[in-house]
């Protein structure tokens, strides 16, 4: 009994951090996505601009342009959200950030609010990839769910395990 009280967690879910449509990661228009070199993960064509957490975590980067953030989970994952492609360019506008360095958060938690309409007419896309950016490292095997659609907070995306 006090094994498993005091066993770690190894493995965890990771739900969608936008609701839209589900895009494989070697789809997104982006080389450094699509080839992983940043890390393995998914993305997300968003219907709606909150960007939520997809699990609960910490915030260990927050992009002074507003347009990115980093959460690293109880399992060890840094999970980096890029919202739209090229929006660096947009120096902050479009974006709200509703979280701060160093913050506690829960999955589903809204975090950046993003004006799609604006990245839409000033960024190549408003695709939102979401990477483990340690991934590589190699200490985590992941099981992608098959999701065509996404709700926000609520639809596992994959599952990490603990190698």
């Amino acid at each position: 009994m006090f094994k498993k009280m005091f066993k770690k967690e190894k493995d965890e879910s990771i739900y969608a951090h936008a609701t839209g449509s589900f895009v494989p990661l070697e789809e997104v228009p982006d080389p450094v996505f699509s080839g992983k070199m940043m890390g393995e993960g998914i993305a997300i064509k968003p219907t709606d601009g909150t960007i939520v957490a997809p699990v609960d975590g910490e915030i260990i980067q927050l992009a002074e342009t507003k347009h990115a953030f980093g959460i690293r989970t109880a399992l060890g994952e840094e999970i980096l959200v890029h919202i739209g492609l090229e929006t660096v360019a947009l120096k902050g506008e479009g974006f709200e950030v509703l979280t701060k360095m160093g913050a506690k958060v829960k999955k589903g938690e809204p975090l950046i609010k993003a004006d799609l309409a604006y990245i839409e007419e000033n960024a190549s896309s408003t695709i939102v990839p979401m990477v483990v950016t340690n991934s590589p490292e190699g200490k985590f095997d992941f099981d992608w769910k098959k999701v065509t659609e996404t709700v926000a907070g609520e639809t596992e995306v994959f599952v990490t395990t603990l190698k």
